[in-house]
């Protein structure tokens, strides 16, 4: 793409824009374009907000770092550039281990990776495929290691990337160079590339 589908607006046009920004300077260290493009429409960037403060909030054992490596496993199936760099950056910054980031790929067999996380990945990539692959080994063996309210918490996480990565690749929103950065650095031997989302 030449340019982005949409510009986001300024972070200091409103008040709500303002106070949106903050949140997101906390998780990530600055704000997503993503949300300034959503703000042409604020009521869908205050429901995005409040979908992503209830998916991204720790009710049992799935922990924030695992819900950001599965943001990134999930994001990586659809062919998100923008949201794989975003994921992992947050993944990093929410205390996953550098071994786990660095081997994500190599879960399946990889010492770091838990028989549950294994699972919860293999849930991801079924989920986020198209058509979607979730079949009852999948499910059986998600449902061997996690319980209802932790599945749905996952699930949620799953869909809420969903959104993000169909919203993010058909904008072509323009990646802030500080995701840039940790996508070369931690994902460079996955093959990561910013893709379109550069101008």
């Amino acid at each position: 793409m030449k340019r982005p589908l949409v510009f986001p607006i300024d972070r200091n046009s409103s008040e709500e824009t303002k106070e949106m920004a903050e949140f997101y300077d906390e998780t990530l260290g600055f704000t997503p374009n993503s949300l300034f493009t959503m703000m042409h429409r604020p009521r869908i960037a205050r429901a995005f907000l409040e979908m992503n403060q209830a998916v991204m909030e720790n009710k049992g054992r799935v922990t924030s770092d695992l819900k950001r490596l599965l943001a990134y496993i999930s994001s990586k199936t659809a062919g998100c550039r923008y949201c794989e760099a975003h994921a992992i950056r947050a993944a990093e910054r929410y205390g996953s281990p550098e071994d786990k980031l660095y081997h994500i790929w190599e879960y399946k067999t990889y010492p770091a990776f838990s028989e549950a996380e294994r699972a919860v990945f293999d849930y991801a990539i079924a989920a986020s495929t198209v058509p979607n692959s979730v079949n009852d080994e999948v499910a059986d063996n998600l449902r061997k290691h996690w319980d209802d309210g932790e599945i749905v918490e996952i699930a949620g996480v799953v869909a809420l990337f969903g959104y993000l990565n169909r919203w993010n690749d058909s904008m072509g929103t323009h990646l802030e160079e500080p995701a840039a950065a940790d996508g070369r650095k931690i994902l460079k031997e996955a093959g990561w590339e910013i893709g379109k989302h550069s101008y």
